[in-house]
């Protein structure tokens, strides 16, 4: 998928999608948002709802094609949508319920789109959808639901991810050294599923600043730090680096777990880890993977590593159980990074490539079946 050079979500179309651009205002909340529905051609689109303030459409559809894939290398009977919310997600919470209620209303119709929670959202969020329009993902335990970010699902599919990657670089998980950019919820589970692995946590950011420390840092305190609402930056009995200086930390596992970008051809050289496990969407530009791939660092591609959530998302929408969500991304994840890494060793590519073809080629079986998607 090309990178788009303009906020033109079409600007990159292709024979997969996307199937619909929806931009959405309201004058009375002053809702700005857009929704893409890249492909429906295995099912109704799953897709996180964002909230920040500087989304774009083209960040919105590029997240969307990566939904498209994803669900389709996990197997799941659905498509790929994505949708985003312009705003400040720490506004108060009457304003953020009539922002979140206000989307939902304009998305009524769309109902071959399924939200679920993403950065900025959450399980109360997806909640307020559901009690407007009766269809979201990733709800509170008291709607049934399985809330995906409470019970750490992406992490714990990365986990696995990771654990299989090692595997095959001869990378011991036991006293191996992990560092996170973006320390929310994707970011704190995995921390916390690789510290049981017996990793140890040297690094770690989220929007505010960095914390180091080469002999380990305590994840619970940290995790109940940002639970108390508390920045990494007020932290201050830990040692701070600026935020962006944390990909250079020596580390044999970095995790971006926060936007997208967030190794590229600028950094990409302070990288001193094996492996780059993508917690986050589009966390590797190309130009970065193809520079860590020539070094020998072992990037997994982010739709097949971080589908933990999604595979969750479905398992709950198909009336599965909590268990039952944990074993499908086990066996789902495990399976997928498989078979991606022999794709790439046999057919000498980089993963992200022998990943995207794996994907790409189910999407495609499944747009064989249908009319038109």
């Amino acid at each position: 998928m090309p990178t788009p050079t303009t906020d033109d979500p079409f600007s990159f179309a292709d024979d997969l999608g996307p199937a619909k651009v929806v931009h959405v205002t309201e004058r009375r909340t002053g809702l700005r948002a857009v929704v893409v529905i890249d492909n429906v051609a295995a099912g109704p689109a799953i897709g996180g709802t964002r909230m920040a303030p500087d989304v774009t459409a083209a960040e919105c559809a590029a997240l969307a094609r990566a939904m498209t894939l994803k669900n389709a290398a996990a197997g799941l009977p659905h498509g790929g949508a994505k949708s985003v919310i312009q705003a400040d997600p720490r506004q108060p919470a009457p304003e953020k319920e009539s922002l979140i209620r206000a989307f939902a209303g304009a998305i009524a119709d769309l109902t071959d789109y399924i939200p679920g929670p993403d950065m900025g959202t959450d399980e109360l969020a997806m909640g307020w959808i559901r009690d407007e329009i009766g269809r979201a993902v990733g709800l509170p335990t008291a709607l049934g639901g399985i809330p995906l970010d409470e019970i750490g699902a992406t992490g714990f599919g990365l986990t696995h991810a990771i654990d299989v990657a090692a595997g095959r670089i001869g990378l011991d998980l036991d006293g191996a050294r992990v560092a996170v950019q973006g320390f929310g919820a994707v970011g704190t589970h995995t921390a916390r599923f690789l510290a049981q692995r017996g990793c140890r946590l040297v690094g770690a950011s989220d929007s505010s600043g960095a914390v180091v420390d080469p002999d380990g840092l305590d994840v619970e305190a940290l995790i109940e730090a940002r639970q108390a609402a508390r920045d990494l930056a007020t932290l201050t009995d830990l040692q701070q680096i600026p935020r962006d200086d944390l990909v250079g930390v020596d580390c044999d596992i970095w995790v971006p777990a926060a936007r997208p970008d967030a190794i590229t051809a600028a950094n990409v050289d302070r990288v001193t880890a094996r492996i780059i496990g993508q917690g986050a969407n589009i966390g590797v530009t190309r130009e970065a993977e193809e520079r860590l791939h020539a070094r020998g660092v072992l990037s997994l591609p982010d739709f097949i590593a971080n589908a933990g959530g999604v595979i969750c998302a479905a398992t709950e929408y198909h009336g599965g159980t909590r268990a039952q969500a944990f074993a499908a991304i086990e066996e789902r994840i495990r399976a997928n990074v498989t078979e991606v890494l022999d794709r790439a060793a046999t057919g000498g590519v980089l993963p992200v490539d022998a990943a995207r073809t794996m994907a790409g080629d189910r999407v495609r079986q499944a747009m064989a079946t249908r009319r038109w998607t």
